[in-house]
């Protein structure tokens, strides 16, 4: 996978950094059965209040329905790696031996006409998913469950993986993508491999259409916005805003606000990098 630099023939692309998608079959189309329709709310509620600020229009999407439990056992065969306007990772679709069809996140490498396994006895081979019992201690790994049998929550954007480091009992040590170690039951899934589309932090958009096209809307800085607004609003001239915190008077930059009682602490064997 590579990215490109776009010659400056216009103001937008004078910056632009574009991916080449090489690893994507361009002629694929999305397969009719595993898509659904996508509204969207502007940022409003059911009586048409806006709740969330900076959201609005967009490109129209379909969402494509992702396979992250993993749970049909068995062979399948990669039909084609596509892209995916819901996620910055790449996706593959797999036909099962009996005709049936899916999509899951595609790791790095992954290429049309491979054949991956869902099982406990699979080899530990990029795109094969099984328990973390079963994965050699030291293997790269992402798309991983945190519950058995609730599908992948972590290590699913695009570049990211973790790592299986120990086992110890029922559970399994695995470094995370934020640098966190953390506890997870060996009967959790993972997929071996690195998530697809790893040159997506490469990409430049250029200019602020290409963020409208993704619907998000123009965010108004806090500094300059008034003291009813905003902590960190009012004063005369260009003034620092004092400490960085959010709208609710949160402390940002350093301020930790995860709660010192909570049940998912003794999980965690070293903390994530500062």
């Amino acid at each position: 996978m590579s990215v490109r630099k776009l010659k400056p023939i216009t103001p937008g692309q004078r910056f632009r950094v574009v991916n080449e998608f090489a690893a994507v079959d361009k002629k694929a189309k999305p397969e009719k059965t595993l898509l659904e329709g996508k509204s969207k709310s502007g940022g409003r509620n059911n009586t048409g209040k806006m709740t969330m600020r900076y959201i609005g229009g967009g490109h129209k999407q379909k969402y494509r329905i992702i396979d992250f439990k993993r749970d049909k056992e068995g062979a399948a065969t990669v039909e084609s790696i596509q892209y995916d306007p819901n996620r910055t990772a790449f996706i593959a679709l797999l036909s099962y031996e009996d005709g049936e069809k899916r999509y899951i996140i595609a790791q790095n490498g992954l290429k049309a006409g491979q054949v991956i396994v869902s099982a406990d006895n699979a080899e530990p081979e990029v795109g094969n998913a099984m328990k973390l019992k079963n994965i050699p201690l030291g293997t790269v790994i992402s798309c991983i469950e945190l519950r058995p049998g609730q599908g992948a929550v972590m290590a699913r954007s695009a570049g990211t993986y973790a790592q299986l480091v120990a086992r110890d009992g029922k559970y399994a040590i695995v470094k995370l993508p934020s640098g966190e170690s953390r506890m997870i039951l060996v009967e959790c899934k993972a997929t071996v491999g690195v998530v697809s589309n790893t040159d997506h932090q490469l990409e430049v958009s250029g200019k602020a259409g290409r963020s409208r096209w993704q619907g998000r809307r123009p965010r108004t800085r806090a500094m300059v916005m008034n003291p009813v607004d905003h902590p960190m609003g009012g004063g005369e001239g260009r003034a620092t805003g004092g400490i960085p915190r959010s709208r609710n008077g949160i402390p940002a930059k350093g301020y930790k606000t995860r709660d010192k009682k909570k049940a998912s602490n003794k999980y965690i064997v070293e903390r994530r990098k500062k």
